[in-house]
Parts: structure tokens; sequence; C-alpha cells
């Protein structure tokens, strides 16, 4: 299958090496950054595959099958309409898009073009989260009452002077939207997917530099009757500490720690079904960063999925989902006051200035 990476930053390593380890053959590299690009041929040997810096004639040359979109956030929807159109598959970084609008037309334009849409929520493949998954689907934990995503992360000036659209509303998002959307999404589709509405708050509390916020805290109501709460910084000193999820169910309880819940830390059944023990032990994968392992197994089934036409395992509808609930978030932050889901017509470039008028007093001050 002919596949094509469009964005060489931070996470492309992770999609080049799936693309490898999935057999897929590359047939174009493409970034708006010479530098970047460079960098990547020589780190995985890419020196016979063609490089460019434009996308669109990357797409019209190479005529990819699936192409990858690991760009700035807010570049994702334009480039994935444009691959749509093309005809091509698409993996797309988190989040899928900066508004809802714009999702919406991405869903709708890949249901008539006949092409899949896969958003990249690799940590829905971590063996610990397809365990805990298993037992939610048999039904182990029986009611469930709430779950709780913690992201207590550290990003400096260092992180976000290297790009200059990080932390800015039009091309990223904050805390929520960037760093904690994978737990986000892992929370909603654990808890039963449908939100009926939620509180939040958000500030920025320790990064003047960048626009958006570095603190979200959330309450969630489950259509369901379940509960979620949700916490998610990168004021951490000194560095990272934690990614967990914790599920509390009639007749269950677990939680998944480490890195970007890569470990199951906690596993109680009232079924017994195994010692939970050795369910700790067997599932303690160990990644050398908060990526994760999941890239692989995502690019399998994402394969799978075009050669079977269905469904990926991480659909366009699941990408929307996660980042309507951060979005549901930012509103209610914003108008203090709860928000009703469903909702259809929000962004993130509605809260621009969010916390400008604060920090033009604080100077004033100084």
């Amino acid at each position: 299958m002919k596949y094509a990476l469009i964005g060489c930053g931070r996470i492309s390593p992770n999609h080049i090496a799936a693309a490898k380890s999935n057999h897929l053959e590359l047939v174009g590299i493409c970034d708006i950054q010479e530098e970047m690009i460079q960098d990547k041929v020589l780190k995985f040997d890419l020196r016979e595959v063609p490089t460019y810096l434009d996308y669109r004639e990357m797409l019209e040359k190479e005529n990819p099958q699936l192409v990858a979109i690991a760009t700035e956030s807010g570049k994702h929807a334009q480039i994935a309409l444009d691959c749509i159109e093309a005809g091509c598959h698409v993996i797309i970084e988190k989040p899928m898009a900066l508004s809802l609008i714009d999702a919406d037309k991405m869903i709708k334009a890949a249901r008539e073009r006949g092409v899949k849409i896969c958003v990249s929520h690799q940590n829905r493949f971590n063996k610990s989260i397809q365990k805990i998954r298993e037992a939610l689907e048999k039904n182990r934990f029986g009611r469930m009452f709430y779950g709780t995503a913690h992201v207590r992360w550290c990003r400096d000036y260092e992180y976000y002077s290297k790009a200059k659209w990080r932390g800015t509303w039009e091309q990223d998002g904050g805390a929520l939207m960037n760093q904690c959307i994978h737990n986000i999404d892992l929370l909603r589709w654990m808890m039963g997917d449908e939100v009926v509405e939620v509180v939040g708050m958000t500030d920025r509390l320790n990064h003047d530099y960048i626009e958006a916020e570095d603190l979200g805290i959330a309450l969630v109501k489950f259509k369901n009757g379940a509960y979620g709460i949700i916490e998610g910084t990168t004021d951490l000193y000194p560095k990272n500490l934690e990614e967990t999820l914790y599920l509390f169910g009639e007749k269950g309880t677990v939680k998944a720690g480490g890195q970007s819940v890569n470990r199951i830390e906690e596993w109680r059944f009232a079924d017994a079904l195994e010692e939970p023990g050795a369910v700790i032990e067997e599932f303690q994968e160990n990644p050398p960063n908060v990526y994760g392992f999941g890239h692989t197994p995502l690019y399998e089934d994402v394969i799978e999925a075009i050669q079977q036409d269905r469904e990926p395992y991480v659909n366009g509808e699941a990408g929307r989902r996660a980042l309507e609930l951060v979005l549901a978030i930012y509103q209610s932050a914003a108008e203090g006051k709860t928000v009703k889901l469903p909702l259809h017509h929000v962004s993130s470039v509605d809260f621009e200035g969010r916390f400008e008028s604060r920090e033009e007093l604080g100077r004033i001050k100084r």
C-alpha cells in the first residue's frame, strides 16, 4: 500500500516507524521546513524516498493510498480535506481538528468519497487499555459509578519556543487539547461515550508566553448516570509525573498509570477471575516516552480496515467525541456555567483573548 507522511515534527518518527513495521511503501514525505525533512531522511535512511515542501504536489505526483497528517493541529482539517478529495485514506494526529464544524466536514467528505479516517488516539491500543476494555465489555465492572483522568506533565519555555504555533488558539489550544486529549478520549470511551453536561475551569498559571490554558479541571456527567473527573496540566515541576486513568464500578476498580497509561497498577474485581498481582505484573509496558507503543497496532488496524472495508478502531466519529469534550470544557470555563451536549459549532478560536486581559493588568502592576 502506497503511503505518504505530511509533517516531520516531534511525533513523525512514531509514524515512520509504524509505517515501516507494517510494510507500507513510503512514496513521499513532506514538510514546509526542509531541515525537518532531512532530519527524518537521515534518521530512518529514507534517501530513496521523494521529498516535498508542498503536500498538494506530493498528492498529485505520488498518488498515495494512505496519508498520515502530523502537522500542527490547526492545519489538520484543510490538509485532511485535500487528501480525502484526492481519494486518500487518512490517519490524523490528535486532535483531528480545532472546530466541530471542520470535524463534521471531514467525516462527511470521507463518507462521500468512500475513504477511511482514523484519528491517532494510539493509547487505545496499549495492552493495559485493551485489557481494561475487555473487562468493561464483559460487564465485569457492573454499573459504572465514575472515572477519573489525570495528566500531570511538564512543558517548559524550551518546549513552547521550539514551535511558534504551540499554545496558540488558532493552531493548538492548551494543555487539555494537546497533552490531555488522549486520556480524555479514554475516559469518554470507557464511561459510555454519551456526555450530557460538563462543568469546567481553565487557567494559565505558569506560561504567560502562550495564549491558551496550562491547567484544566472538569466534571462530566454521562447519559448512563456515571460521572467523570478530568485534571490536565503542563505546570508540573520539574518533569512529567504521570498519566493515570481510574475506573470505579459496582464490582470493579482499576487504575492504569505510568507515562502514558501503559501500566495496570490496580486490578480488583468481585469475580476474581485472575490473581490481581499477576495482571499487574503482566501489563507493565515501559515506553521510552509518552507516545507509547500504540502507533504500530493503530496502523495495522487501519490497513486491515481499508482491506476489509470496515471502520477503523478509532474512526472520525471517535476523534470528534474527544474534540467535543475538550471544547465543552473550554466553553464552560469561558462562560462560567454548565454546558449541555451535544455541541455543533464550537471552535478553539472562540476563546482567543481568554487570558490576555489579566496578563496586561499584571504588566501594568509590575
